[in-house]
């Protein structure tokens, strides 16, 4: 009986540490893949900013992302696979345009079904970064938001609805100053509320 409560006692002991390392982690490394809504601004350095103020969570990050490229294009060059294989991330971060048409949507959800894999085979938790449509195309925001949402939920993704938030705020406010100069990219204003939306829906309590 007593080497049993001694076995018993070292099990739990050690189920209590392995529960409290996950419970109370608080270093994590972050893989953006993307184009300029997400490098515009440096919005991988405010989403750590944000995530150390506010969580006293230390992020590091690493970005693979040029102008105007989609998620195919970004698998098409192997760079992102051969990162992955290659260093240990906790989350792939996913960006592409807005993917209101039907074609951005056969793309967030065909192509993100192969970065799911990828990243359940390299232990990553996906993550898809609903982004918002041009001001001249503003009519088509349900449609990103739909999509976005679809791609993530058939994909087993974290959906991070930066969009969602944006289109609540102008149509609550009358206030477009979430939108850059172009109409297009955020501005800063827009690109804290995205790190804030980010963080907050990564590390929820």
């Amino acid at each position: 009986m007593k080497h049993y409560l001694i076995t018993l006692s070292l099990f739990l002991f050690s189920s209590f540490t392995i529960f409290s390392q996950e419970k109370y982690k608080k270093d994590y490394t972050v893989l953006f893949v993307g184009n300029s809504l997400t490098y515009y601004n440096n919005l991988p350095k405010l989403i750590t900013k944000y995530a150390k103020k506010h969580k006293e969570i230390h992020i590091k990050t690493k970005t693979i992302t040029f102008p105007n490229y989609a998620i195919e294009d970004h698998w098409n060059d192997g760079k992102v696979q051969k990162l992955i294989v290659s260093q240990k991330f906790d989350f792939l971060i996913l960006q592409q345009g807005p993917s209101s048409q039907k074609a951005g949507k056969k793309m967030l959800i065909d192509y993100g079904k192969k970065y799911a894999e990828l990243c359940e085979a390299n232990k990553i938790q996906l993550c898809y970064f609903m982004v918002w449509p041009s001001l001249m195309y503003y009519h088509t925001f349900e449609k990103v938001i739909e999509n976005h949402t679809e791609a993530a939920k058939l994909n087993n993704a974290i959906l991070l609805p930066v969009g969602k938030h944006w289109k609540e705020h102008i149509e609550e406010n009358n206030d477009y100053s979430y939108y850059g100069p172009d109409e297009f990219h955020p501005s800063k204003k827009g690109s804290k509320k995205a790190a804030q939306i980010i963080v907050e829906t990564l590390f929820k309590k």
